[in-house]
């Protein structure tokens, strides 16, 4: 259905879209914003990748006692 969706005339179309809507004084500014919100959003997946490995051997090496969670939540038990 979608059979050469994309053609390569199609990216020039939409690199003129973008040049016509931001300008090209702008674009090196919103290359350089993307390219620092993918870094910070690259890093923080890794810090989760390591914080859930790290809380896998953590959880291992000190196992809880069974019911001895206490409420947060105010709820008598």
């Amino acid at each position: 259905m979608l059979h050469n969706a994309l053609q390569p005339w199609h990216i020039i179309v939409l690199v003129v879209v973008v040049l016509l809507l931001f300008g090209a004084k702008r674009l090196p500014d919103l290359a350089k914003s993307v390219g620092q919100s993918l870094r910070i959003i690259k890093t923080e997946i890794k810090d989760v990748a390591d914080d859930d490995v790290g809380g896998a051997t953590n959880a291992a090496v000190e196992p809880k006692a069974a019911g001895t969670a206490k409420p947060t939540d105010g709820a008598t038990v």
